[in-house]
């Protein structure tokens, strides 16, 4: 195999790898199930071969992902339309702990032991079982948390403090010191707004900023390329 046909598999490959894991959609990338997990190693494996191997036409590996983008399209599919099949193909959550006791033979038919789980629960900041009221392992293996009530924090509603509702999320208007500009249009803000906030915050230039962020409250968080940390 000659060093040109090897980059012309590796183009072509590479195309056909971004449109399927395109149509497959998020979840694969995602990787949210042992299915989907699967999937995207056989996508890698497979396409690694159709690279190098000189006895895989480049016909015949790409026939190859395009069937198995198809089945695995055919498997969601399926799971969309029946709960029953939905719960073999992907799973469901198991619980682990239940007001503080930890269940022993959930925790062995999911073939894990105290220390797996106090690794998870130390992931979501749980130091003890004790503290949990609902541990639920959900199908693509991350464990889900709910403390006890009185170990909750607090919300606004809990203490009746004045609520007002979020019109927006924080958007991004300036990136490695150029302007979004479809945000601009979209908060319906002018960039003579934002160049007047810039200079509120003594920045002359674009250059000078490398992010630069509207906050829920109206205000602009901005951090540029050359900071001064005391």
């Amino acid at each position: 195999m000659t060093y040109g046909e090897i980059l012309f598999r590796t183009a072509i490959s590479f195309v056909a790898l971004l449109v399927l894991t395109r149509l497959l959609g998020k979840k694969q990338v995602g990787h949210l199930t042992f299915f989907n997990y699967v999937t995207g190693i056989t996508f890698g494996s497979t396409t690694a071969e159709i690279i190098v191997n000189r006895h895989i036409t480049l016909l015949q590996g790409i026939s190859s992902l395009v069937l198995w983008s198809l089945l695995a399209f055919l498997i969601a599919w399926i799971g969309l339309q029946s709960v029953k099949a939905r719960e073999i193909l992907d799973g469901q959550p198991t619980i682990l702990i239940k007001q503080g006791m930890i269940l022993e033979k959930a925790l062995a038919k999911q073939h894990l032991n105290i220390d797996d789980l106090s690794m998870l629960l130390r992931n979501k900041d749980v130091f003890s079982p004790e503290e949990v009221e609902f541990a639920i392992l959900e199908p693509d293996g991350q464990l889900s948390v709910l403390k006890k009530e009185e170990l909750l924090p607090s919300t606004k509603k809990d203490i009746k403090a004045n609520i007002t509702p979020i019109q927006r999320i924080p958007t991004e208007l300036v990136v490695d010191g150029k302007i979004v500009e479809k945000n601009l249009r979209k908060l319906d803000v002018s960039e003579v707004w934002l160049d007047r906030q810039l200079k509120k915050a003594k920045i002359d230039s674009l250059d000078q900023v490398f992010y630069a962020e509207l906050q829920l409250d109206g205000t602009l968080y901005i951090d540029k390329y050359q900071d001064s940390i005391p």
